[in-house]
């Protein structure tokens, strides 16, 4: 079996999404002929916290080294869960961070990752390196792990890096650096990945000549058992994950709200559910809509846990919200969405997410921020739920997600490129 070093800054036991392609294409690597090894951080202060999904890792065989860090999470307690900050808040945090360090507030790592990455490739023989970003950091380790050991280097972006609509280049100068970064790391590299075409389209706009391939966010879910829609009498839609950013739930609890004033059928018969973080400004705003007795929240629980609620819902809803590259978007709660099979209510934009859902053909698509769209878009959804005529999906479409076929992929491209 040959073997590939991991560099992964988010990796379990922190939750969310950020963690479930990279989490998710270790556990199958091994089936693939490759044994991954995985570089990553001593969690600290981080907003979700989740054993079951470090367990799923171990249950592989996969070997995990976690270092040290000088980034700012180091400011709490090792695995100390903290608040998701305001979203004011959050942007001037980000701002003063985009001032302050290039690439990425996890530089502060990279001493530290570089020198536990030469301690393992001194090990043992590996045959291969892959990173994955954001943080950018893990590129630049990798990057630099790369000429050290003369091993070939795999880039896995799960966002864009220079055209990232959630990074800020203060000045010409930040943004030549970030420019200057990125190219390094890709002339680097023998293979770069990336989760949908449009961040390939721009990655390779910057890069001429640059080849790409798109390996996009999967599942884990293989024919799921898919339970009835009708539960009391109750349409139930189910939120899973965080807001921050251009995401917020407002312009769909607005909409919400809006339906149930028109819809004098729908009366005590639609639940909201939402299962993760969700802002305080957002339960004020439930309150002042009227909506107390129709939303749901039930905080952030572990990733089974969370399942079970996506099997029991109705309808699965989604945002991503209105901003500049928010085409370039496609989270991996979308596909765990799609892996559930389950009709899907897309508060998305024209880009990658809307064209996912078109292919999935059990969706329901509205503009982010579109309040009366939204509304009137539920009536649709709750018709179609009163009548037993929910959409049903393309089956063969989610099966073409599964982790298991994606990490398929990804060993070829890895073996396919390895120095001689």
């Amino acid at each position: 079996m040959k073997r590939v070093l991991v560099i992964a800054y988010y990796f379990p036991p922190m939750g969310l999404s950020g963690v479930q392609r990279i989490a998710g294409f270790v556990r199958h690597l091994p089936e693939c002929g490759w044994q991954p090894t995985v570089l990553t951080v001593e969690p600290a202060g981080y907003f979700a916290y989740d054993e079951s999904l470090l367990e799923d890792v171990k249950a592989a065989g996969v070997r995990i080294v976690s270092t040290r860090s000088l980034d700012p999470t180091r400011a709490f307690k090792k695995r100390s869960m903290v608040s998701m900050p305001k979203e004011t808040s959050r942007r001037r945090l980000a701002l003063m961070s985009d001032w302050v360090f290039v690439p990425d507030n996890k530089i502060g790592w990279m001493p530290f990752a570089l020198a536990a990455g030469k301690r393992i490739l001194k090990e043992s023989t590996f045959d291969a390196i892959l990173s994955s970003a954001p943080p950018y950091s893990a590129h630049m380790v990798g990057a630099k792990l790369s000429i050290w050991a003369n091993l070939p280097l795999v880039l896995d972006f799960r966002d864009d890096w220079v055209g990232n609509p959630r990074l800020h280049s203060p000045t010409r100068l930040h943004k030549s650096q970030h420019l200057r970064l990125e190219r390094k790391v890709i002339r680097q590299s023998r293979t770069v990945i990336t989760i949908n075409n449009h961040i390939r389209d721009a990655l390779q706009e910057r890069n001429d000549g640059l080849k790409v391939d798109v390996i996009p966010h999967g599942h884990d879910f293989a024919n799921p058992e898919v339970t009835s829609t009708r539960r009391d009498g109750k349409l139930q839609l189910l939120y899973t994950g965080v807001f921050y950013d251009a995401q917020t739930p407002d312009y769909f609890l607005r909409g919400l709200a809006e339906f149930l004033s028109s819809c004098k059928d729908a009366e005590g018969r639609v639940e909201a559910i939402f299962a993760g973080l969700f802002p305080e400004s957002s339960q004020t705003l439930v309150r002042n809509l009227g909506l107390s007795g129709v939303v749901k929240h039930v905080g952030y629980l572990p990733h089974d846990a969370t399942v079970r609620l996506q099997q029991q819902a109705d309808v699965l809803w989604m945002t991503i919200g209105t901003r500049p590259g928010s085409e370039g978007i496609s989270t991996g709660k979308l596909f765990e969405y799609i892996g559930q099979r389950k009709p899907v209510l897309a508060l998305v934009p024209d880009g990658s997410a809307k064209d996912t859902l078109h292919q999935y053909q059990a969706a329901f698509v509205a503009p982010p921020e579109n309040v009366p769209t939204i509304a009137n878009t539920l009536v649709e959804v709750f018709t179609r739920w009163s009548n037993g005529m929910l959409p049903r999906p393309n089956e063969a479409f989610a099966e073409s997600l599964s982790r298991r076929a994606l990490t398929r992929k990804l060993a070829r491209l890895i073996s396919s490129n390895q120095q001689d």
